[in-house]
């Protein structure tokens, strides 16, 4: 689950930027409310490319350990992105875990540490980072995937934004369309998450999507359009609420599993 690259226009056409944008009027009557939060760790690699043969071997042993706390309840889900899109300075693979708890969240972790060799070159080459992330809005189809993809746009809410900006986007714009995507087996799973550790600046969010083939991505995109054309003031709102500067995208191939 690291976090997915349009440019403005192109983001036009992209999820985040125009399922804020333009939701049908019967999709924003279904009553969508907060669920219970939910924390995902992601630890993040920029792994040198002589090493990417060896990540499937290097992380095996960290893997066995998140599927015993998968298998024993803490963990919801849990599973690993490699980047389809390379940034300078942005990860090149990463592991992901989810659980309902932050101390599901940090069990998982010591158990995924104390599995992983110490001496890994492929590790030890790499730069690392990770964040801590919580959702309120999310939803999956329950069971594993392979080969699927990630995709991920931050946006960051403006100094001025009402405190309840991104409850109100969440629960009249973003949810109810990707509960219909959901819904038709376009995705596999969506989030709506902020940091609940903050590594970066406040008032960043994160809108994820997972669909299991390349194809998903221009259904979700057709969807979007056709909703703007219904209601092409709705940029305006989502415009007025984020600063577009900070905005950015990554698309990655994604294995993994949810409860």
């Amino acid at each position: 689950m690291s976090k997915k690259v349009w440019s403005m226009c192109a983001g036009l056409l992209g999820l985040a930027a125009l399922t804020l944008c333009a939701i049908p009027a019967n999709a924003q009557m279904q009553e969508v409310k907060p669920k219970p939060p939910m924390y995902t760790y992601v630890a993040n690699w920029q792994i040198p490319r002589e090493h990417w043969p060896d990540i499937e071997s290097t992380t095996a042993p960290a893997d066995g350990a998140l599927q015993k706390a998968f298998d024993d309840g803490t963990l919801v889900g849990f599973g690993s992105d490699t980047a389809l899109v390379h940034t300078l300075d942005g990860s090149t693979h990463d592991t992901w875990w989810s659980s309902m708890s932050m101390a599901g969240l940090i069990k998982a972790l010591e158990k995924a540490r104390a599995a992983t060799d110490p001496h890994s070159v492929t590790f030890n080459s790499a730069k690392h980072w990770d964040d801590v992330f919580v959702s309120h809005y999310y939803n999956w189809k329950p069971g594993s995937f392979k080969g699927a993809y990630t995709s991920v746009s931050m946006y960051k809410l403006k100094a001025d934004a009402p405190d309840d900006a991104l409850k109100n986007l969440s629960e009249h714009l973003v949810v109810p369309l990707l509960e219909k995507q959901l819904a038709a087996g376009t995705i596999l799973e969506y989030e709506i998450d902020v940091q609940a550790v903050h590594t970066t600046t406040p008032g960043l969010f994160f809108i994820v999507y997972l669909t299991p083939t390349p194809e998903g991505i221009d259904t979700v995109q057709a969807a979007i359009r056709d909703s703007v054309k219904d209601h092409p003031l709705g940029i305006q709102a989502f415009g007025s609420v984020t600063d577009f500067t900070a905005h950015r995208d990554e698309l990655d191939k994604s294995d993994g599993i949810y409860k």
